[in-house]
């Protein structure tokens, strides 16, 4: 199964996803906003970067610029709420597996996560 690397500011939300993909035998690790992620993402490798688009002190379009030139094997995934964050996210399509539109219930995420990882 795939190493995973969850960044999302809210924590329920972080939690929620994170039981769901441990219950696919993935191994999921958690960030509270971009930078941390980015740091994470230096301490060990991952197959997928899962990011929240909106978030404070870097927000997941930075989070992906940093994160794709640092690691370009990695498959990365964002999630948000935001039409308008979803718009902003169109200019990274060579970088972007997709973009998954909250809220989402737990079958969703599990399929897009899947779906990402066998891209």
């Amino acid at each position: 199964m795939a190493k995973i690397l969850i960044t999302e500011d809210e924590d329920s939300l972080r939690r929620f996803v994170a039981r769901a993909l441990q219950l696919d035998g993935h191994e999921t690790a958690e960030a509270g906003d971009g930078a941390e992620g980015l740091a994470r993402l230096s301490e060990e490798p991952f197959d997928l970067l899962l990011s929240d688009i909106r978030m404070p002190v870097m927000d997941g379009i930075a989070l992906v610029h940093e994160a794709s030139a640092a690691y370009p094997q990695m498959k990365i995934l964002l999630m948000t709420g935001y039409a308008e964050q979803r718009e902003r996210a169109n200019d990274l399509a060579a970088k972007v597996i997709d973009v998954v539109p909250k809220p989402f219930t737990l079958p969703d995420i599990r399929r897009a996560v899947a779906e990402a990882l066998a891209a």
